[in-house]
């Protein structure tokens, strides 16, 4: 039997009945359109792959993860994707902590 379980209350969602929603989400670095200039346009595309190669192999490790896609998935109970889809960054719970200021 598979088991599943909110993987942001923990609640066990196996046995309870409740629905069980999966999110997805995907983070990839951006590029700006405006930075496309016509002279990108003119240039050999297999030369600018071969230096894009050339470039790659010089890069670290930790530079490499900073350019690929980093993919998520979640399951979460009723209770917790209904909170999930009034804010999905968490930004209310941010802003609900009121911290002195010693």
């Amino acid at each position: 039997m598979v088991h599943f379980t909110c993987d942001l209350c923990g609640k066990d969602m196996t046995t309870s009945g409740d629905g069980r929603y999966v999110v997805k989400m995907e983070a990839y670095p951006g590029f700006d359109p405006n930075e496309i200039k016509e002279d990108d346009l003119d240039d050999d595309p297999m030369e600018a792959v071969s230096q894009l190669l050339q470039r790659d192999e010089s890069l670290s490790s930790e530079d490499v993860a900073k350019t690929q896609t980093k993919g998520f998935r979640f399951d979460l109970c009723s209770t917790c994707h209904h909170k999930f889809v009034r804010d999905p960054l968490g930004k209310e719970t941010l802003h609900q902590f009121d911290f002195s200021k010693n």
